[in-house]
């Protein structure tokens, strides 16, 4: 007998294994890359935002902002 899921993911009791969510995560950010316009500059914004997304962890400080906070302690 053939069961039938409601989706083509693995089921909430089965782990992923680390390469497809790796490759989920890829994905994602790539998708968020071609989001912003293909602007380079933001790789690690796009992948710390999509492995969140992916991982349901809440996003930390941006990259982005985490490089302004130490300019402006070393200047200061």
């Amino acid at each position: 007998m053939v069961h039938k899921t409601s989706s083509p993911h693995l089921a909430p009791s089965e782990p992923e294994s680390p390469t497809l969510t790796e490759d989920l995560v890829r994905q994602r950010a790539y998708e968020l890359y071609e989001e912003r316009g293909c602007e380079d500059g933001h790789e690690l914004d796009d992948w710390f935002k999509a492995e969140g997304e992916i991982l349901g962890k809440k996003p930390s400080v941006p990259v982005t902002e985490q490089k302004a906070t130490a300019k402006s302690a070393v200047a200061g």
